[in-house]
C-alpha cells in the first residue's frame, strides 16, 4: 500500500508541479519511511510554493533534524513558528517551541 501511496502521490507532483500540498503529501509519506533527504527535498518544493504553509515547514524542519542538518532545522522551524503566530495558530506555535527546545 505505502508504494501505492508514494506512487500516488508522485503522480500528483507531476500533474501539479506548482501546487505545494502534492509535494507535501509526498514529503510527509518519505519522513514516515524515514527517507529524510527525499522528504527535504519533498518538503523543500512545498515550502518554497507556498512559504506561509507552516505544516510544511514544521515537516521540513523534522526532516532536516534527522538528516542531522540540526542548524537548518532550528532555522526552518523559526520560520513555522512565525508563520504559525501570524495565522493565529498558538497550538501549532508552541509545538515548535517544543522541538525547537529539544535541539
Amino acid at each position: 500500500m505505502t508504494v501505492e501511496r508514494e506512487a500516488q502521490f508522485r503522480k500528483l507532483v507531476e500533474q501539479f508541479p506548482e501546487s505545494p500540498m502534492g509535494h507535501f503529501s509526498l514529503g510527509k509519506l518519505l519522513l514516515e519511511q524515514r527517507r529524510y533527504p527525499e522528504a527535504a527535498e519533498s518538503l523543500g518544493n512545498a515550502t518554497r510554493l507556498d512559504p506561509s504553509y507552516a505544516a510544511a515547514l514544521v515537516a521540513l524542519g523534522e526532516a532536516l533534524r534527522q538528516d542531522g542538518r540540526t542548524q537548518a532545522a532550528k532555522a526552518v522551524w523559526e520560520q513555522a513558528r512565525a508563520r504559525a503566530l501570524e495565522q493565529k495558530h498558538p497550538s501549532l506555535a508552541e509545538e515548535v517551541d517544543e522541538l525547537l527546545a529539544a535541539l
